[in-house]
């Protein structure tokens, strides 16, 4: 049920108009008096049901996926990699189950309030939490909603769960019923949560009859159930029949239809599977690969009549923590969508306190869960332009194997990207490195087009670790570069960071001089002294937006303040990611401390973006610079004590 509740009197209710608008918090007159940027996309802010309503409104079918918790902590890492890909194809929401043997409302990093949060926070998906009324008191399952409300968490699937034993039993000042559980969260937290319930097409089983079913399912929506989750079915009659009769019952809910590659959901769901699925894959049970093929097929042709029926607005997939045969169907219904278009150029969190931010530093680009880590305690968000440039407060990064935060790459893989060995030759040490430790993931298509630039200035120790290109004016609905709502036009600053060794420093510094006002730069090593030309350690803006109807929106900027925070993170990656892959006094590990402790950090911005890029240009001055042989003085004499133009280190 989307914008409809059914009254414990029978009759329909709409929520009123300043209910929605508070929800996307377009009332709120702190939020007005600061928001000087209308938010780009609506769906960064509106409820779960909102969404579903827009979504029906329009014919425009979405489909969600369930997934549950795992058992260990590289299972979970796992699992947060899944997200990021799933998450890509368009899901209106994923939900996460509960399951009471497994401390579910903890903070370990295998339970399913942590797994929630993170798909909230780090992964920027809408998530249902599940929650269930087993060996629960009412204390307790307030405490778990308080926490997951503090968490960012805005939707909650209140069921009453199955019972630890083989029979269910009575919980002293506990809950027997989900209505029971939906009653408490609308008296406890008002219309906070969107709640969503079960429903079951062919009966609970343990309800005495179908029908009997259906009344309990009504009793569900009128206590305050938003929309409902199906059980599984293997034929699409019965759930169209089962919708059918949810009309005359006096249930106006919007049915999401469930569907489930069989398995182990049919035990839990205590069905029976169909004689003639039955018999197509007794003969090839052995077969993972035959039995997914036919799972897939089973699967298409249900969800084309339950989709072509006119009545199944979204279909929900219990992927067993899995993603082929979901991603394959979903493919062939032609739901899968891809987008490359953002909603902002970094990656958009969905705790609901963020909704407003539309400005961050580039310097997190690849580390964008880092980020929101490290900023999860600030109070306010910035919006329509970097705030206090002098005193951002942003936390540290002590915990960097964090779940969320680990790469998701094993060891063995690691030491493939990274370098397995080292050999020397003659005076030299030489690192075989395939890939640098600040981002495992593939390069993104932006930053292709760079490729041939930064494979050259690496292979001569400028070593890269962020750039973006210089964009003057590409459609927002560009694959590569758009972000943003369609009809605007985006444009970048090149941009360019990356670590290098004191000599190339020296050079660099010399060569700079003749590129001034173009050209700002910020140069730091791990002690934390540095130069910049930042005009009054202001920040500049590198990315921004036109759109029809808006201000001009720049999300994306060049700080020099949180650059002095984000050195520490990105110097201490040296050690803490890297250099522990070997052991102790190997010439790998030592080679990377050296280049921890003598290298420097440096960002470079372009400030004439309607012009080709100067900034190879810049490198290869300094380059040329020191094949000449010329002696190019100690510059960084006043940056290694402190003394001249720099600003202080922290």
């Amino acid at each position: 049920m989307v914008n409809q509740v059914q009254r414990g009197d029978g009759t329909l209710s709409s929520r009123s108009d300043s209910s929605a608008a508070s929800a996307s918090g377009g009332d709120s007159s702190k939020e007005s008096s600061r928001c000087s940027t209308p938010v780009l996309d609506a769906d960064r802010t509106d409820r779960l049901r909102y969404k579903m309503r827009r979504r029906m409104e329009s014919g425009d079918h979405w489909f969600s996926l369930e997934f549950f918790p795992p058992r260990t902590a590289s299972g979970a890492v796992n699992l947060i990699s899944r997200f990021d890909r799933m998450g890509s194809g368009g899901p209106l929401f994923i939900d996460i189950t509960w399951h009471p043997s497994g401390d579910p409302g903890s903070d370990k990093e295998t339970s399913s309030m942590m797994i929630a949060s993170t798909a909230v926070n780090y992964c920027g998906l809408e998530s249902v939490l599940h929650l269930t009324c087993c060996n629960q008191s009412k204390d307790n399952i307030s405490r778990h909603l308080s926490k997951a409300k503090h968490l960012g968490l805005k939707n909650i699937m209140a069921l009453r769960g199955d019972p630890v034993g083989s029979d269910w039993e009575e919980e002293e000042e506990g809950f027997n019923y989900a209505v029971d559980l939906v009653k408490h969260i609308r008296s406890e937290f008002d219309d906070y949560f969107d709640i969503c319930v079960a429903g079951y097409p062919t009966g609970h089983p343990e309800a005495h009859s179908y029908k009997e079913d259906l009344i309990y399912l009504k009793e569900k929506v009128a206590a305050g159930a938003d929309f409902v989750i199906t059980q599984l079915f293997f034929r699409a009659e019965t759930f169209l029949k089962f919708e059918e009769d949810c009309r005359p019952s006096g249930s106006p809910c919007v049915c999401v239809q469930g569907y489930q590659s069989l398995r182990q959901l049919v035990k839990l769901s205590k069905l029976e599977v169909p004689e003639e699925i039955t018999r197509v894959i007794e003969p090839i049970k052995d077969n993972d690969a035959a039995i997914r093929n036919y799972g897939i097929h089973q699967a298409l042709e249900m969800c084309r009549v339950l989709l072509d029926s006119g009545r199944v607005p979204g279909l929900h997939f219990y992927t067993l923590n899995r993603e082929v045969a979901t991603m394959e169907v979903l493919r062939q219904l032609g739901m899968w969508q891809e987008d490359p278009r953002r909603p902002m150029p970094w990656a958009v969190s969905a705790h609901p306190k963020r909704k407003v931010e539309d400005v961050r530093p580039i310097f997190w680009g690849s580390r964008p869960k880092s980020y929101i880590y490290r900023t999860q305690d600030w109070d306010e968000f910035p919006n329509g332009r970097w705030g206090n440039s002098s005193s951002p407060a942003f936390g540290e990064l002590n915990d960097y194997y964090l779940f969320y935060l680990k790469s998701k790459s094993s060891k063995d893989a690691l030491l493939q990207m990274w370098g397995r060995s080292c050999t020397t030759n003659g005076c030299d040490v030489v690192l075989q490195v395939m890939c640098l430790p600040w981002n495992d993931e593939p390069l993104a298509p932006e930053t292709n087009m760079l490729k041939d630039e930064l494979e050259k200035v690496n292979t001569r120790g400028v070593l890269t670790i962020n750039s973006q290109p210089n964009i003057n004016g590409k459609p927002s609905t560009d694959p590569i570069v758009g972000w943003g709502p369609p009809g605007g036009y985006v444009f970048q600053k090149a941009y360019l960071e990356f670590f290098t060794s004191s000599e190339n420093v020296n050079a660099l510094l010399k060569v700079l001089k003749k590129y001034e006002p173009r050209v700002n730069y910020h140069i730091v090593n791990v002690h934390g002294r540095n130069l910049t030309n930042a005009p009054d350690m202001q920040p500049n803006a590198v990315t921004w937006g036109i759109f029809p109807g808006r201000e001009i929106v720049q999300p994306t900027v060049v700080d020099p303040v949180s650059f002095m925070f984000w050195k520490d993170e990105a110097f201490a990656l040296w050690i803490e990611q890297w250099a522990k892959l070997y052991e102790d006094e190997s010439p790998s590990r030592m080679i990377i401390k050296y280049i921890h402790d003598n290298y420097f950090l440096v960002n470079l911005v372009d400030n004439d973006f309607p012009l080709d890029s100067c900034l190879w240009q810049v490198i290869e001055d300094m380059f040329e610079l020191l094949q000449t042989g010329l002696d190019t003085g100690d510059v960084l004499g006043a940056l290694n004590t402190g003394d001249g133009g720099a600003s202080g280190g922290r």
